[in-house]
Parts: C-alpha cells; structure tokens; sequence
C-alpha cells in the first residue's frame, strides 16, 4: 500500500507492505487519523504507520500479480 501524503511545499510517499506470507495490509480512518497496518494471520499487529487525515492525499493499493502456472490448459 503507498501513501501519498501533503509535507507542506512537497509530497512525500511511504510504502507499508506485507512482508511475510499469509500477513495483510489493513487500512483505519479514525479521530482524523489514518492507519495502515502490516497484520498477521491471527490478528495480531506486527506494525502501524499513522499520518493525519488531512494531509493524506491518496491511499493506493497495489496487489502483487499472481504467477502462471505452465502447466494451465489454456
């Protein structure tokens, strides 16, 4: 997931992605606070990004393309 955020005079973008198997990306909106969390399979938060809701510009998701087995009958 890239986060695009407003640093006053310029933009800034950080990257927060699933770094193991079986873990996701899960996105919160709250008190005029943006999240995006790295989360295990069982719930548990492994990390937090957090940025002001008013300076986020875009929240762009971007999912890793699957691999094509050879094998597949087309």
């Amino acid at each position: 997931m890239e986060i695009v955020v407003d640093a006053g005079d310029t933009t800034r973008t950080y990257e927060v992605v699933a770094s193991r198997a079986g873990r996701r990306v899960e996105t919160a909106v709250r008190r005029g606070v943006v999240e995006v969390s790295e989360v295990t399979r069982t719930g548990a938060v492994v990390r937090t990004a957090r940025f002001m809701a008013n300076r986020v510009l875009a929240l762009v998701e971007q999912p890793i393309p699957r691999e094509e087995s050879s094998d597949k009958a087309g």
